[in-house]
């Protein structure tokens, strides 16, 4: 098991800071090629993608990831260099380390003990990873699910390596996500001096009863599977500057973490309602950051949930908490999607860091989920 942690180490050393790879997928389609897998590297602008496969039969299992990672920030506020791996008291510091270069490494070593385990493996088995995750996504996983897609080419099962786990390794399995719906909204109002109001016409007092309405409004209930949908204002800006200036615009950034109990066409068209009720001119424009998915059942996690039981003999917690992956991409083609990888506390945060016996678990998790599902 000290290859996941080699392994580990190889891939933090090269600093692949979104969108760059940095010799990453170089390096994982030698560990593939010497697995029996082909790999095809696929360009789209400023990202590198690869899949690789390893079989032509369905059913195809896939592990998804992506090499890149978020800046360090100031290297001088990290207690090691960020892109020098370093193992100290049983932990690997370093970008990436969580986030999801662990992951990668373990997804490497699982597959390759597998193939070799079970050589006439049912199935196939395969590898999508790009270095545009923690970026703006618009190169990576979509497109090379757009390229799959077109050539009739279907992931039944699909695991993404996303730091999962919130205190020990397994103990959360990411099942599904919210979708991510923002909204770019400028309030027009007509600029003026503050002791003149009656020749202008102040867009913040005329939006904030209707962002309070916003504000106050519960979308729905959530289900069984996720929690209500969230509205949420991030960035609220107006004025010139000066205290004596009426401003002429009001800026408002909001965004929606919305349930499967309403979509985003709905939100839109409420949203849109309300601005209009309150007599508003304004314009606004719509990011579609992904919709919801889930995976509320079926053999990918069945398998994962047992293979966690059989490596650490616990039980695990199905959640759709969190953010946004790539598996919203993956999902609509029809995949069963889950996310299972290490403990997220340090994940984006100065001294990133994984515990090196996680890594190993997880190696193991991994190794179980296929022989459950391809042996």
């Amino acid at each position: 098991m000290s290859d996941v942690i080699e392994l580990t180490k190889a891939l933090i050393n090269k600093p692949s800071v979104t969108p760059e790879d940095a010799g990453c997928q170089q390096l994982m389609q030698q560990w593939l090629s010497e697995s029996g897998f082909e790999n095809e590297t696929m360009v789209f602008e400023d990202t590198t993608n690869l899949w690789s496969r390893k079989g032509s039969h369905a059913p195809l299992f896939c592990f998804a990831g992506h090499t890149d990672v978020v800046p360090s920030g100031p290297e001088s506020a990290w207690d090691t260099p960020p892109f020098v791996a370093t193992e100290k008291a049983g932990f690997i510091h370093g970008r990436g380390a969580a986030d999801m270069k662990g992951s990668l490494a373990a997804m490497l070593v699982a597959t390759r003990n597998f193939v070799r385990d079970y050589p006439d493996h049912k199935g196939s088995i395969a590898f999508l990873i790009t270095s545009d995750e923690e970026g703006p996504f618009i190169n990576g996983t979509t497109r090379v699910i757009d390229t799959l897609e077109a050539r009739e080419e279907k992931i039944d099962w699909c695991l993404v390596g996303e730091p999962s786990s919130t205190d020990n390794v397994g103990d959360v399995i990411k099942n599904g996500r919210r979708g991510s719906l923002t909204g770019d909204l400028i309030i027009k109002g007509i600029q003026g001096h503050v002791a003149y109001p009656h020749l202008a016409k102040n867009p913040v007092h005329l939006a904030t009863p209707a962002l309070a309405e916003l504000a106050s409004i519960v979308w729905d209930e959530g289900n069984a599977f996720f929690p209500p949908t969230s509205f949420q204002i991030s960035n609220i800006h107006a004025g010139t500057g000066a205290g004596n200036v009426i401003p002429g615009e009001l800026h408002v950034c909001f965004n929606f973490r919305f349930s499967t109990e309403v979509t985003d066409s709905e939100l839109i068209k409420r949203v849109t309602e309300i601005l209009h009720h309150h007599g508003l001119e304004f314009d606004i424009k719509w990011t579609h950051n992904g919709q919801p998915f889930l995976t509320g059942s079926g053999e990918l996690v069945e398998s994962a949930q047992a293979a966690i039981a059989k490596v650490t003999g616990k039980k695990t917690k199905l959640s759709t908490a969190g953010g946004t992956s790539d598996g919203r991409f993956i999902a609509p083609t029809g995949a069963q999607v889950i996310e299972l990888g290490p403990v997220n506390a340090t994940i984006h945060k100065v001294n990133e860091c994984v515990k090196a016996e996680d890594l190993k678990l997880l190696t193991q998790m991994y190794y179980h989920i296929l022989v459950r599902l391809l042996a």
